[in-house]
């Protein structure tokens, strides 16, 4: 325990300032793989990862745009995510010192859009799948926004937990390594919450 305990504290000690980060990398490099930034928050560097892809869902159901626009939003983010990883994502573990960096959040943004990928929501015109119904008394557009929220929850639960087979392509090097885990758990989650909105409702 105590030595376990050790590793985490040099591990936080040693963690690079993000200017440092920045200036190693390359400020589009370490933009794309942070997120913007949103890597270098704490705590819980990956649930800020998560949040670009459903904010941009939410907006765009506040905005009353039509489920496709927010699909294709999603694979842009999905395209984003991956392509920052496989091209920067071993810089970022030498910038960063280490395997899977907690900086490097676009793996989280790939995986949450996956989750947010081809819902039929209730408030907006939907394509191909339907629209759901939400329960009586509830606003579609509340509906929509509540959806939206438990895709996110979902996803992070499945992230953090990494169930077989995510927990072991970790090991994979480089960019994939440290994206292919997010692309699997964020599949994870799109599956169960599929079946459960479309049985439920």
């Amino acid at each position: 325990m105590t030595d376990g305990h050790t590793s985490k504290e040099a591990t936080r000690r040693s963690r690079p300032r993000p200017s440092a980060v920045v200036a190693e990398m390359g400020v589009l490099p370490s933009m794309a793989v942070t997120a913007l930034g949103l890597g270098f928050l704490r705590p819980a560097s990956g649930t800020w990862g998560s949040l670009p892809p459903a904010v941009v869902a939410g907006l765009l159901l506040l905005m009353h745009q039509p489920a496709w626009l927010i699909d294709l939003s999603m694979v842009l983010l999905l395209a984003i995510g991956c392509v920052a990883c496989l091209r920067f994502g071993r810089a970022a573990e030498r910038a960063c010192g280490g395997k899977d960096p907690g900086q490097v959040v676009a793996d989280e943004v790939a995986g949450q859009a996956i989750v947010l990928l081809a819902l039929p929501w209730a408030s907006v015109e939907s394509w191909g799948s339907g629209s759901l119904v939400p329960p009586a008394g509830v606003s579609p557009l509340l509906f929509d926004l509540g959806l939206t929220a438990v895709a996110f929850l979902l996803f992070r639960i499945f992230d953090v937990l990494k169930p077989p087979p995510a927990n072991g392509l970790q090991k994979l090097g480089g960019g994939l390594g440290i994206l292919v885990d997010d692309l699997i758990a964020g599949a994870m989650a799109a599956v169960l919450l599929q079946v459960v909105i479309r049985f439920l409702f």
